[in-house]
């Protein structure tokens, strides 16, 4: 009897709240945790958090998001992970559980991706990353279906540059050995592991391999042994921090291999004004159109509210990313997380990239692989395609 009570009061509330009129949402709240502080901190805030701050200021510049046919304004909860992994996810965890959040935007860099991966998962909100780069990528969407994975998987920039450099290989521009240094993260270590198989089956040799832990600051020994490897490309899968260093280092020690490609922070605008006429020649992951009208004004709008320009690698993927959550939420018609990510998989969006539409909850052909500083450009440079900048070598010698 107590059993038979107890259904019948439990199927009473059911019904009640299922009939009961909806109460009408007032506002959206945003929460995320971002590198404010450590080593993380120099990507975080210059490809995340200038992002996030836009977004919000234009959607709420329109009275908010569109919901159920009224607008609805943003307010946002943010904390500082410290570029810590155990942080981030307590932070991600306070966000659900105690601010309520109704959306959660994700971390810099791959390693912290990684480690929210599941909380994200756990709570069913939608994880939409963009400073992220992980062969693990069509795995984890499997693992976690409400994640997607917008800045391509270690492959596909790997074999856009072994593509790139087997060309110079063949026009007798490079010789077959490479010098490689990665940093002792998720980023340098994912993309380390896919260099080497695709640097080997192309039949170049690592005449130098190294990695180096996180926070390093004297990268010279590094920079020397690569020198003296003889190998006459240099290629480092480094962190904001260590790319400047590397730049700077690698000018004193006089270093200037055919091909440099250094990690993130070539495509930064405080590269470009610190290293000046240096940055000819440099590559790295990333690269913009130059012939895109729509990033240009996306570079205009971010320079005149930040006194700087974008990141040229993950900036216009990651307001991208907003403008397709904003979207997906207008055709949803409310905060139902669920009914938002499926619409994320399967929709086509309107973006400062163009029309975007996911495949396996991740961007194909929306972004250019490998780009290089061209006459204080960076341009796309690979993979061969419409608008395609053609590769400078040898990298010029460092000015004085």
């Amino acid at each position: 009897m107590m059993r038979s009570t107890l259904r019948a009061l439990a199927a009473l509330a059911a019904a009640t709240l299922a009939t009961a009129p909806a109460v009408a949402q007032d506002k959206v709240k945003i929460g995320y945790a971002i590198s404010k502080t450590g080593p993380n901190a120099g990507g975080a805030t210059i490809t995340q958090i200038p992002n996030y701050e836009m977004w919000v200021k234009d959607v709420n510049a329109k009275g908010g998001l569109m919901i159920g046919g009224k607008r609805v304004p943003i307010e946002v909860v943010e904390y500082d992970d410290r570029s810590n992994s155990e942080e981030a996810v307590r932070a991600v965890e306070r966000l659900v559980t105690q601010d309520k959040v109704d959306l959660l935007f994700p971390p810099w860099g791959t390693g912290l991706n990684l480690a929210v991966g599941p909380v994200f998962n756990k709570y069913g909100y939608p994880q939409l990353a963009f400073s992220a780069v992980t062969d693990r990528a069509p795995d984890l969407v499997k693992r976690w279906p409400n994640s997607f994975w917008l800045l391509g998987t270690s492959t596909q920039y790997v074999d856009s540059l072994v593509g790139l450099l087997k060309k110079l290989r063949t026009e007798g521009k490079i010789g077959p050995n490479i010098a490689m240094i990665s940093i002792a993260d998720g980023f340098g270590i994912d993309l380390s592991q896919a260099a080497r198989k695709g640097f080997t089956d192309a039949g170049f040799k690592l005449a130098y391999d190294k990695s180096y832990p996180i926070g390093t600051q004297d990268l010279s020994p590094l920079i020397g042994e690569a020198s003296r490897s003889g190998a006459d490309t240099f290629v480092a899968f480094s962190y904001p921090p260590d790319t400047m260093a590397l730049t700077e280092q690698s000018k004193v020690a006089s270093y200037a291999p055919k091909v440099m490609f250094l990690g993130v922070g070539v495509g930064f605008p405080m590269y470009a004004q610190r290293f000046g006429a240096n940055v000819e020649g440099i590559m790295s992951l990333g690269g913009w159109s130059k012939d895109n009208a729509s990033t240009a004004a996306y570079a205009k709008k971010h320079e005149e509210m930040f006194k700087r320009g974008p990141d040229r690698w993950g900036s216009q993927i990651g307001y991208s990313s907003l403008q397709m959550l904003e979207q997906a939420i207008e055709r949803v018609g409310k905060i139902d997380r669920a009914a938002i990510i499926k619409e994320l998989q399967t929709g086509t969006f309107d973006t400062v990239l163009g029309k975007v539409k996911l495949v396996d909850n991740m961007m194909k052909d929306n972004f250019w692989l490998i780009g290089q500083w061209q006459d204080g450009f960076f341009v796309g440079v690979a993979p061969q395609r419409a608008g395609v900048g053609t590769v400078v070598v040898p990298k010029p010698a460092w000015k004085p």
